[in-house]
């Protein structure tokens, strides 16, 4: 059976607190993985030392929702070692990664056997 996804829209209210995140997951119900694209996180998510990704990335384990963040995140890896290694951390694990596309995003899904 295949996962049922809940996509966020790009254009959007953008996420900036775990409240957001929170509000995220009641609207997602019944969902196994929120998709969420790039574009709808607000910029302190990106800079690790705000709390920001961490405490969203919390709500989302607490409540058991895998997370998928979509898009081009090149630039924030590239200008943060700290983002790079989280990024390469989260793809490894089950609960949350970050693709380049809807097509990655679909290549995951169907090779991830715990889905």
């Amino acid at each position: 059976m295949a996962p049922r996804l809940y996509v966020c829209p790009a254009d959007g209210k953008k996420l900036r607190t775990a409240r957001d995140a929170t509000d995220l997951i009641g609207d997602a119900a019944g969902a196994d993985v929120i998709v969420i694209p790039v574009e709808g996180l607000d910029e302190d998510f990106f800079r690790l030392r705000t709390g920001v990704a961490g405490e969203m990335i919390q709500k989302f384990v607490t409540y058991r929702k895998r997370v998928a963040i979509v898009g081009d995140v090149s630039a924030h890896v590239a200008g943060s070692k700290s983002f790079h290694d989280f990024v390469y951390e989260a793809n490894r694990g089950r609960d949350l990664w970050f693709v380049a596309d809807r097509a990655e995003l679909e290549t995951r899904l169907l090779t991830s056997a715990d889905i």
